[in-house]
């Protein structure tokens, strides 16, 4: 669900209390004009999962999210960079491209080999 905190007919972060108190499992992101880090730890404590100031570009959030998982970051710490509350935000951004799957299939596929050269040394100087 996408609130904005000023709403025509009262206030988004009313919305996402009457949510929580209801207990209702809707992830949140909440998109304002209201720029001040009161406003923004309010939703968050709320239980928002994410709080992007109007204007936003999705694209700077993809961009870094692209980058810094290409460069073998993991998604946990690249979620906790950007602020993000919870894991199913950051995967939201995430672009996972063929190149990225690809090396690290690689790397598993390297890490078996590895084991096997070790148990077959191991094996030689018994």
């Amino acid at each position: 669900m996408i609130l904005d905190i000023n709403l025509v007919s009262g206030s988004g972060l009313d919305i996402l209390k009457t949510l929580k108190k209801e207990k209702k499992k809707a992830g949140v992101i909440i998109i304002s004009a209201n720029n001040s880090l009161t406003d923004k730890l309010e939703g968050l404590d709320l239980g928002a999962d994410d709080y992007i100031t109007k204007p936003f570009h999705l694209a700077r959030h993809t961009f870094a999210t692209t980058v810094t998982l290409t460069n073998g970051v993991p998604i946990e710490s690249v979620s906790k960079m950007l602020g993000h509350k919870s894991l199913k935000t950051t995967q939201h951004y995430a672009k996972i491209l063929d190149r990225k799957v690809s090396e690290d299939m690689q790397a598993l596929k390297n890490k078996f080999l590895e084991q096997k050269l070790i148990i077959l040394i191991l094996k030689i100087f018994k």
